[in-house]
């Protein structure tokens, strides 16, 4: 039965990392797309590289708050442990599902700490609540992070490059900035969310840490190149109509946001980072440049996202006996 439980666990973590790549591979490129910098599958090989990279060679430092920061999933008993790890996964996965299916731009990182939290009640273990304060500041601190930044920095480069560089000339630098921005976008990405896939594996001792990260990048990069298409259409067009010089400030800025909190070791949404500077950049130019009906729908979707894989993970492990 342990070799079963374990066995679903990593199964589990293998279908959060997919519907990890679904739903944000668009926040490492989408902007891109929408900038028509480069087209959809230039855009799927970029990330999945990229994505690969970050998450193999920094995806440690959040593992470790995910898998034992939250609930000390080393400190319980195994078959306990492993059973909240494949609660905590199956709940994350089908939420992230539902919003990929909407078109719906997400947090992995909301649903899978949310579902950790929901778990960890359901089984009375404690639950480090001055962490997950932390990490909740964080999460409003994100999308206000990447829209300051976004903002600053896409004025900066409108009220000067406009005066020394024509139109044309501007489109051409900032394509090649725009790629190079959502190589470094898609890095941090993969650093920061393979933790949300795998980190409850490792926290449980299923997997090792190294081996933890290279399950969860290939999840992921399985996912970009199934579902991932879905969401760079809201992303890159569905809030505001980019031209590449609002795509390398959204990108760049988001970027430099995730990067911070990655080193960090805080688990926070790329989503709300990308969308978050999307919203800035189109302040630039005017509140009415942006559709606040999609925006509306994403804040709502962030806000349920928490709450409804951690009711998922609890009624899980709450009610059915096999658990």
């Amino acid at each position: 039965m342990e070799l079963l439980f374990a066995v679903l666990s990593i199964v589990a973590s293998i279908a959060v990392g997919w519907s990890i790549g679904a739903n944000d591979a668009a926040n490492s490129i989408g902007t891109a797309v929408g900038s028509k910098a480069i087209k959809l599958t230039q855009a799927i090989v970029i990330v999945s590289l990229f994505g690969f990279l970050g998450a193999y060679f920094q995806g440690c430092y959040v593992t470790k708050t995910i898998g034992k920061g939250i609930v000390a999933m080393d400190k319980l008993d195994r078959r306990v442990a492993v059973a909240l790890a494949i609660c905590a996964s199956f709940s994350a996965c089908a939420w992230v599902a539902i919003a990929t299916y909407w078109k719906m731009p997400i947090s992995t990182s909301h649903s899978m700490v949310g579902a950790v939290a929901g778990g960890g009640m359901a089984i009375g273990t404690p639950v480090a609540w001055k962490v997950l304060g932390n990490i909740f500041i964080c999460w409003v601190l994100t999308p206000l992070g990447g829209a300051v930044i976004g903002f600053i920095i896409y004025w900066i480069l409108k009220q000067t490059l406009h005066h020394i560089l024509s139109e044309a000339m501007i489109n051409r630098i900032m394509t090649i900035l725009v790629v190079l921005s959502g190589c470094y976008m898609a890095f941090t990405w993969g650093a920061n969310d393979v933790a949300n896939a795998t980190g409850v594996c490792s926290g449980a001792g299923i997997l090792s840490p190294k081996m933890a990260v290279v399950v969860g990048a290939l999840a992921i990069l399985f996912g970009i190149l199934t579902w991932g298409h879905k969401v760079i259409e809201t992303v890159g067009t569905g809030m505001v109509n980019l031209v590449p010089i609002m795509a390398f400030s959204a990108q760049f800025a988001s970027a430099l946001n995730v990067q911070l909190y990655t080193l960090l070791g805080i688990p926070v949404s790329t989503s709300h980072s990308v969308v978050g500077a999307v919203f800035g950049v189109g302040l630039v130019k005017g509140i009415k440049t942006l559709n606040m009906a999609i925006v509306k729908d994403i804040v709502i979707c962030w806000v349920a996202t928490p709450f409804v894989s951690g009711v998922i993970s609890f009624l899980l492990l709450k009610f059915i006996p096999w658990f």
